[in-house]
């Protein structure tokens, strides 16, 4: 792991002193005698007591080792809305607006176009004698969201209180009443839409590409390797950094459909891709830009209930492995110890004699 890469082993000794006994050597005249005189009262040196150093609690904790991705937060991907209805366009939200149901998207020869929810396009237009459809329960939903209903409980069969809700509905939007429904008659979408971009102008022809829209919430999307889709499970917790803050996502969508990964160079990488989506459970902690670059760390594996201290309290031995010194009032000792599981600057130890709340010396 790169964190046991940057530790460093410590050396450590204790330097004793002794003063030996002096030999005092006399010479008398031309007789030649040798005195020789021991000093027993050597002197004693005290060791000094060692330096105050900083030491961590070895604490039991549960780690968790991550994958990192990189990631964009924004919106999610882009839709073109396409004008079904002939005329001119005669009027534009504004990009950023966000479109909710029933008011309107755009207008067309001075008449609006509103949202409705759904997801079954209308692929025919509606009105009395239309055989039963998906269809029509859609439309009767969307009249009875709107405020115009009259037929009871939405269901498959166009009736003459269908058609009479339409009417009504009708005149609210300043439309020629008809009773009938025509497939361009609104702009469908599953829920609100927020308006990225326009691409038809005041005066375009109303058929055709009148606008792009995205969600209204803003994500994270991330392409993660496809050979490392278990690491992205619907619903799961993930961590996520935005201009240097860390806060909680939740994984909303998994993609299943691999595409191309793509390198520095825009060239294929041989990689396949799949989009994963993460919410942020605090949607403010994205900021205030549209569009920021991200990174993601899922979850790979968690160490539950595991005794841990800082990465910097581990001491390489000369001999191989690894021990933590600990400190116990100003008195040291070193346990050697079996390193497990890295994360976030901690690292998961056991050893004999290592108990919770023993105290250890660290340089981080």
């Amino acid at each position: 792991m790169s964190e046991v890469a940057h530790l460093k082993a410590r050396r450590r000794g204790r330097t004793r002193w002794f003063v030996a006994g002096a030999v005092i050597v006399v010479v008398l005249g031309t007789s030649s005698v040798v005195i020789l005189t021991r000093v027993s009262d050597a002197t004693t040196v005290q060791e000094a007591a060692p330096p105050p150093v900083e030491t961590a609690e070895v604490a039991k904790t549960d780690l968790s080792e991550e994958e990192e991705a990189d990631g964009t937060l924004g919106y999610g991907e882009e839709s073109s809305v396409q004008g079904r209805k002939p005329g001119t366009i005669t009027s534009l939200p504004d990009a950023g607006a966000t479109l909710t149901r029933c008011k309107p998207v755009y207008g067309v020869d001075a008449k609006p176009v509103p949202l409705f929810y759904g997801t079954l396009p209308f692929y025919r237009d509606l009105a009395a004698g239309a055989d039963d459809g998906a269809d029509v329960k859609q439309l009767e939903e969307n009249l009875k969201a709107c405020g115009y209903g009259g037929f009871g409980t939405p269901d498959k069969k166009f009736t003459s209180a269908t058609a009479a809700a339409l009417k009504k509905w009708q005149k609210a939007l300043g439309l020629e009443q008809t009773g009938a429904f025509g497939q361009g008659d609104v702009v469908l979408a599953a829920g609100e839409l927020r308006v990225s971009a326009l691409s038809a102008k005041l005066g375009s022809p109303a058929q055709g590409d009148v606008l792009k829209t995205t969600g209204t919430v803003r994500s994270v999307q991330v392409k993660l390797d496809a050979a490392k889709q278990e690491l992205a499970q619907q619903g799961a917790k993930a961590s996520v950094t935005i201009n240097g803050k860390t806060t909680p996502g939740t994984i909303t969508d998994v993609g299943k459909s691999a595409v191309e990964g793509k390198d520095a160079m825009g060239q294929d990488d041989g990689k396949p891709k799949i989009t994963v989506s993460v919410r942020l459970d605090d949607p403010a902690a994205g900021g205030t830009l549209d569009s920021s670059p991200a990174t993601v760390r899922f979850t790979k594996d968690v160490h539950s209930g595991v005794l841990a201290v800082p990465v910097g309290a581990l001491v390489a031995l000369a001999e191989g492995g690894y021990a933590v010194e600990v400190d116990e009032n100003g008195k040291r000792r070193l346990i050697a110890v079996q390193t497990g599981l890295f994360s976030g600057g901690k690292v998961e130890i056991t050893g004999n004699g290592l108990t919770e709340g023993m105290r250890v010396v660290t340089t981080s």
